[in-house]
């Protein structure tokens, strides 16, 4: 039996009180792809991971998610959202935000099992936090935060890892440490990444998605920044941070 592909979109259109958001969209991920979503503010990359997890239907075209209607797959997803809502004040743990992944996996209400909590074990151990598990959530500095959120989303068992703008305000060096997490993750995950950060993630992902209401893939050595000013409609600069070292980096 051939193995279903992560994602499948063909000829997709969504559009908002008939402006378009998304027009004509079709591609595909691969097995252990890595891919980055980028393209300007207002340019469809929210919309085309509502779609994704089958929050949106698509008003024309069909999107199949490891070969199954999106919406029907949506337990089979790991999905990081750009807004955590939760009041760093309120004494949540860390280990309560990561079983908060395997909600989707009841049916109805009730205590978490043992292969519950084996699974946030597993998360926690694999972004090397289970040593914090019973500290408070506001707690953790950014980065820790993060680390924790992509816990939740691997205690759900995924199969494809979808994540928006996961290293939204962190430094640097948290960025760098966030995004080889996700590397190794990509080992045995399928990642699709929405992010604003092409300069510094380029040397990660092995394809980049372009987003502008229609949307085209480009192997990650292809992309040239006529291509990037020219979905954004301006110049843009590309920069590479990879050349950047903290003190600790240099110890």
């Amino acid at each position: 039996m051939p193995h279903k592909k992560p994602i499948e979109v063909e000829n997709v259109s969504f559009s908002y009180n008939g402006a378009d958001a998304l027009r004509d969209v079709s591609f595909t991920l691969d097995e252990f792809d890595f891919v980055a979503a980028v393209g300007p503010n207002g340019g469809g990359k929210t919309t085309l991971l509502k779609l994704l997890l089958g929050l949106l239907q698509p008003q024309k075209g069909t999107i199949r998610i490891l070969g199954e209607p999106s919406a029907r797959a949506r337990h089979r997803v790991g999905y990081l959202t750009q807004h955590f809502e939760s009041d760093l004040s309120f004494p949540l743990r860390v280990w309560d935000v990561v079983l908060m992944g395997r909600l989707g996996r009841h049916r109805f209400f009730g205590s978490y099992s043992k292969h519950d909590r084996e699974a946030a074990t597993r998360a926690l151990e694999e972004v090397e936090l289970l040593a914090l598990k019973d500290r408070q959530f506001g707690s953790l500095s950014g980065g820790e935060r993060q680390r924790v959120l992509i816990a939740r989303a691997l205690a759900t068992e995924p199969e494809l890892l979808l994540l928006d703008e996961p290293t939204a305000n962190v430094d640097i060096k948290v960025e760098r440490e966030l995004y080889d997490l996700l590397k190794d993750l990509n080992t045995r995950l399928p990642i699709l990444m929405a992010t604003h950060d092409l300069g510094f993630v380029s040397s990660y992902v092995n394809k980049v998605l372009c987003i502008n209401r229609k949307v085209v893939m480009h192997p990650t050595s292809e992309l040239t920044g006529g291509m990037i000013s020219e979905m954004y409609g301006s110049e843009v600069v590309m920069v590479r941070h990879d050349h950047l070292h903290t003190e600790d980096d240099r110890d």
